[in-house]
């Protein structure tokens, strides 16, 4: 008999003012989810730390150095205000 507790049970809602909002919640969880899934094809690596062994064997065939293209949301933040 399997037991959860209801904080591994409890599901989060999210209230959207707008569709807009709701799709690109979805497409940034997609993204993430995405980039942080470990495939066998990598040897079980994710595809951005597949990418950074490359880099760190193979240096010559990538223009831009990938540990510096760091995954995930950025945001510009100017004098404490968000663009």
């Amino acid at each position: 008999m399997v037991r959860l507790l209801p904080k591994t049970a409890t599901v989060k809602r999210f209230h959207y003012e707008r569709p807009d909002q709701l799709r690109t919640h979805l497409t940034d969880f997609i993204a993430a989810y995405n980039l942080a899934r470990r495939l066998k094809t990598f040897s079980g690596l994710t595809p951005y730390e597949y990418i950074c062994k490359i880099w760190i064997s193979e240096p010559d065939r990538f223009i831009v150095n990938p540990i510096h293209q760091m995954p995930g949301l950025n945001t510009l933040c100017v004098s404490g205000v968000l663009h």
